[in-house]
């Protein structure tokens, strides 16, 4: 079986950063794969993408040693148990509001007798190894989202929940749940559910991740997270195509260029 070298990192309480997949192209996403990130996601829920486009995305990304993430568009059996037979190494699940919907994501990630995921690996006994059953339950990560208030209500119970590896804060939601506009790095009441996130984790031994951006990454070390996405590949587009144009139009400091 593979080893999810993202959950080595975490167990040793080491950093671990991300990018985000929305496109969907296998060519993209190899591409970023090659970037030297720990892992990467496909969005399955806000991104363009559908099943069989992330299929081939998992194998492009399987050329490279960066570990495969998909955000699935629910916490939904069937979409969860697709997506690990077909590679991924982890699964984000979206809206996870309370024990019972965080139990019946881990119960989608593990074979019996630790949930009630159905043997049918198609591809991933190929990817992962052809031992993938011995070792599914113990290298798959299953990370419920934290985004809305009532979650952060009920953090201790969602913790609590065993074959929760890691939960990933959804900032957007979350600020729009706690009365604010959505967005990464708001001030309170965001700002104080941000950091008790990060001390829960910490208490209960599961790995708090965030959506974020690169210069958002120290401050969520700081605070304890080790699942932090700094990048993602339509983001990068647009900042290196803005960055290009104003270099072909003159300088970063709006100077013309001079023709020789």
């Amino acid at each position: 079986m593979r080893t999810n070298t993202v959950k080595e990192k975490w167990a040793r309480g080491e950093m671990t950063y991300g990018g985000w997949l929305s496109i969907p192209s296998s060519f993209s996403a190899e591409v970023m794969a090659h970037q030297g990130l720990d892992w990467v996601c496909i969005d399955m829920q806000h991104g363009l993408v559908d099943y069989q486009v992330a299929l081939t995305m998992l194998q492009a990304i399987g050329s490279t040693p960066t570990i495969p993430f998909v955000r699935v568009p629910w916490n939904e059996f069937g979409i969860i148990g697709k997506v690990l037979d077909a590679g991924a190494m982890g699964v984000i699940i979206p809206m996870v509001n309370s024990a019972e919907e965080a139990k019946a994501a881990v119960a989608a990630c593990r074979y019996f007798p630790d949930g009630s995921r159905s043997f049918g690996p198609t591809r991933a006994a190929y990817y992962a190894g052809s031992d993938y059953f011995r070792g599914a339950n113990q290298e798959i990560a299953c990370i419920p989202m934290i985004e809305t208030g009532q979650a952060v209500d009920r953090l201790d119970e969602i913790l609590s929940v065993p074959g929760v590896d890691a939960v990933y804060v959804g900032p957007a939601d979350l600020s729009i749940t706690l009365g604010l506009p959505p967005g990464m790095n708001n001030g309170e009441p965001f700002e104080s559910a941000r950091v008790k996130i990060a001390k829960a984790c910490a208490a209960h031994g599961v790995t708090a991740g965030i959506h974020a951006n690169a210069q958002l990454a120290a401050k969520h070390g700081e605070a304890g997270y080790r699942m932090v996405t700094i990048t993602s590949d339509a983001g990068s587009i647009a900042i290196q195509a803005q960055a290009d144009l104003k270099v072909a139009k003159g300088t970063a400091d709006g100077t013309k260029p001079v023709y020789g």
